[in-house]
This record gives structure tokens, C-alpha cells and sequence, in this order.
């Protein structure tokens, strides 16, 4: 077993002002557990160190629960090994949460994190792109969230088209997120939606987070999400 988390993990949320159950904690630790066991054999976290992982995944990940209420629809886009959807459906068991990734294995991993807390999510194994054109996900969400590396006006296309009407595009983002959103607005505008505000935090130990909010207002252009490779060459 590795480090035990769990108090630390409760110390830490408690600081923010979200509380940590000892059932919960007790799912986090599974989790941590699984997540340094399977990244031996696979790609899915440069973070190992456990209180690491707590502060830089799972703290950071469940600092947007205020945004989210029981029921809610989430879709957590390029969820890699499960950051944030995972550790906000802990804390949220009655959000309805789809985690949708490019890369089979690493949703195989999801797939056993899930059962082994006992949580239930739908999986989707599908790029974005494509993704946002599928019936079945398409303005479906009231949430899409994504921690992904790539710049605002790239993950724009990629993320808002799973957006319902008043839908909110949660995108984690580091410390300066000012020039990102400035270059996005016009993406931004095209998808039908609106800059709804920038919340701004610091992790223990220091690091700066944003969370850029992004509100549906207007219906979704047929012509979007383009293909992954004029997205990428020529960013709205």
C-alpha cells in the first residue's frame, strides 16, 4: 500500500472549504493507488509522489465543485487518466458524468478506477472532434470541462459544441490566462457562446490556476467542430 492520504487529503479540501468524507478519502486513496500502479506499465501522470497527487490532481481537480450540483451532466474532454471528472463525481455521486479520451488504454484504466470505487460513468472512446458531432453528445451537456495543454482558441472548438443552450465550458488553465482568452474571443463568439468570467486560485505550496468560464447563448453552427486537422492548422 502506498502512502496513506487520506487526512492529508481532507486537511487540504477542508481549506478550501469543501469537505472530504472518510468514505470519500477512502476512494481517493483507491484511486492514487491504482493511478501509481498502472503508470508503471503506461503513460498517465509525470506526478507520482502522493501528497503530489493530491494537491496537483485531485485538489485541483475538485476546486470546480462549486460549479456543479447532483444531476448536472459533465463532460470531462481528453480526461487522460481522469482528471477532474473522476474526483468531482467522488464528491458529486449524482452527477452524470461522461469521460470521453483518444486512447483506448488509458479509458481500459478509467474503466477499473470506476469499479473499483463503485462509481458509474459513461465512457466514450472517441477524439473531441468527433465527439462533438455524435448524436448522442452533441449541446447535450450543461458542463464540458478540460484540463487539456492545448491553447483556449484550439480547445474552444473542441469543447463547446457538446454544450446545451446555457451550457458552461469549464477550462482549466495555469496562472495567466488573460492572452489565451483575449486570442480565443473570436472562436469563442463563432461557437455561439460568451466570456462568463475568470476565477483565479492558488494550490498549496503555491502554484496559480484559472478556471475560464465560457456560456453557450446561441445555437451551435452546423459547420462546427471542423476536422482535427484544420483545427489545429487554423485556429477560429
Amino acid at each position: 500500500m502506498s502512502e496513506d492520504i487520506r487526512q492529508y487529503l481532507q486537511e487540504c479540501a477542508a481549506s478550501y472549504g469543501i469537505a472530504v468524507s472518510d468514505g470519500q478519502a477512502e476512494q481517493f486513496q483507491w484511486y492514487m493507488e491504482l493511478l501509481i500502479e498502472w503508470n508503471q506499465k503506461m503513460n498517465l501522470t509525470a506526478i507520482t509522489e502522493p501528497k503530489a497527487v493530491v494537491v496537483k490532481h485531485f485538489l485541483d481537480s475538485i476546486l470546480l465543485l462549486p460549479e456543479l450540483e447532483q444531476g448536472d451532466t459533465l463532460i470531462d474532454v481528453g480526461t487522460g487518466a481522469g482528471f477532474p471528472g473522476v474526483p468531482l463525481k467522488i464528491l458529486r455521486p449524482g452527477l452524470h458524468l461522461t469521460l470521453l479520451d483518444s486512447l483506448n488504454k488509458r479509458l481500459i484504466f478509467l474503466r477499473e478506477v470506476l469499479d473499483r470505487l463503485g462509481l458509474d460513468a459513461q465512457i466514450v472512446h472517441a477524439r473531441a472532434e468527433e465527439g462533438g458531432r455524435q448524436a448522442g453528445l452533441r449541446t447535450k451537456f450543461a458542463f464540458a470541462t478540460a484540463r487539456a495543454v492545448a491553447p483556449l482558441n484550439l480547445l474552444c472548438e473542441y469543447c463547446l459544441p457538446f454544450l446545451q443552450m446555457g451550457g458552461v465550458f469549464l477550462a482549466m488553465k495555469g496562472p495567466e490566462p488573460d492572452a489565451e482568452v483575449e486570442a480565443a474571443k473570436r472562436a469563442v463568439s463563432l461557437l455561439g457562446c460568451r466570456l462568463d468570467g475568470v476565477k483565479r486560485f492558488t494550490l498549496p505550496g503555491g502554484d496559480a490556476r484559472s478556471v475560464v468560464r465560457i456560456r453557450r447563448e446561441k445555437p451551435l453552427a452546423a459547420a462546427y467542430p471542423r476536422h482535427g486537422a484544420k483545427i489545429s492548422k487554423s485556429p477560429l
